[in-house]
């Protein structure tokens, strides 16, 4: 049987998921020190050497306080991402233990890492993606479900995490959407899955560097205030419908649509729609701004307090044990 939290090194089955222009240095840290996997994505250090002296100080940390945690990152191994490669060289001189690759083909990646050890999670959406990326060789899926945060998979987690468990019985396999309670995380681990990673349930925290604003929104929105829009990115992406979210829309106009399929104009397309995005939603998260386009999944409906992250992982892993123990009274039927 598959033992996730001694693969990886986590006391708890938990990843804080990697969350552009949210995830720092303190979440991560604070992740680790208790005990589970605090991740980031590479595009969140853009500036040079920025990457590469982060993870310096990340390993440090590892060890001079012996965390019960472990740390990932997440990189964009689409042709559209400039900085992919040499995030990848940075990343695998040092010797990151957990990488989660999105939006292409991971063969570098996995290379890279089992070259000294470290693992391969791949974000999936469906079994087709699932099926490339096993042959590839990662070790396991991050199963991205429906309500998910970012750029969110089509299915609910009760269909495509029972579905990869059966069709993958080999690989990890770890639960994305819509999760910020112990008690669904037991609900994604009955399903087959061995972890969980949450991401909205993180912006209100204490670590957290992104504005009051941002994180009060996460409070005071419900499920039903999130939406997909496919121009920050081109891709369908979860965020907050603000007002700035109304007036920019979801849907691309039929130029958008054209140039992003052309197959000549389609990668530098991408890439500028992915570049403007970008800019728009780190405006977005500095304190003190006017622009509300936030990221955020379907769970900020869970979602009540800003406390820090030793808080937030000592309830989760609470509510699971208590939801586990009750389900193990329920009995046959």
């Amino acid at each position: 049987m598959l033992n996730f939290t001694q693969a990886f090194h986590v006391r708890y089955p938990i990843i804080q998921a990697p969350m552009f222009l949210v995830s720092n240095e303190a979440m991560v840290k604070a992740a680790m020190d208790n005990g589970i996997a605090g991740t980031f994505p590479s595009l969140n250090f853009r500036k040079e050497g920025e990457l590469k002296a982060l993870l310096d100080r990340l390993n440090e940390h590892i060890t001079t306080h012996n965390p019960a945690g472990s740390y990932g990152v997440n990189l964009i191994v689409q042709k559209t991402n400039p900085l992919y490669v040499k995030h990848l060289q940075v990343c695998a001189a040092a010797k990151v233990p957990l990488y989660i690759t999105s939006l292409g083909n991971p063969r570098q990646v996995i290379d890279a890492a089992h070259s000294y050890g470290g693992k391969v999670l791949c974000d999936v959406t469906n079994l087709q993606h699932a099926e490339k990326a096993a042959k590839e060789g990662c070790d396991g899926f991050i199963a991205v479900c429906a309500g998910a945060g970012g750029h969110a998979g089509p299915y609910p987690m009760h269909v495509l995490v029972p579905a990869l468990q059966k069709a993958f019985p080999d690989k990890y396999l770890v639960a994305a959407g819509g999760i910020a309670t112990g008690q669904q995380i037991a609900s994604a681990m009955i399903l087959g899955a061995q972890a969980v990673s949450i991401g909205t349930r993180f912006i209100a925290s204490i670590e957290a560097s992104v504005s009051d604003e941002y994180k009060q929104a996460i409070l005071e929105y419900g499920m039903e205030d999130i939406v997909l829009t496919e121009r920050l990115s081109g891709t369908p992406c979860n965020i907050i419908n603000t007002p700035a979210a109304k007036k920019i829309g979801y849907k691309q106009n039929w130029m958008e649509k054209m140039l992003s399929h052309n197959p000549r104009t389609r990668k530098y397309f991408k890439m500028l729609v992915q570049l403007r995005g970008m800019k728009k939603l780190e405006q977005a998260v500095r304190p003190g701004t006017y622009q509300q386009l936030w990221s955020a999944g379907q769970s900020v409906e869970m979602v009540e307090d800003i406390v820090p992250t030793q808080a937030i992982v000592q309830k989760l892993v609470q509510e699971l044990n208590e939801t586990l123990q009750a389900a193990s009274q329920l009995g046959s039927v």
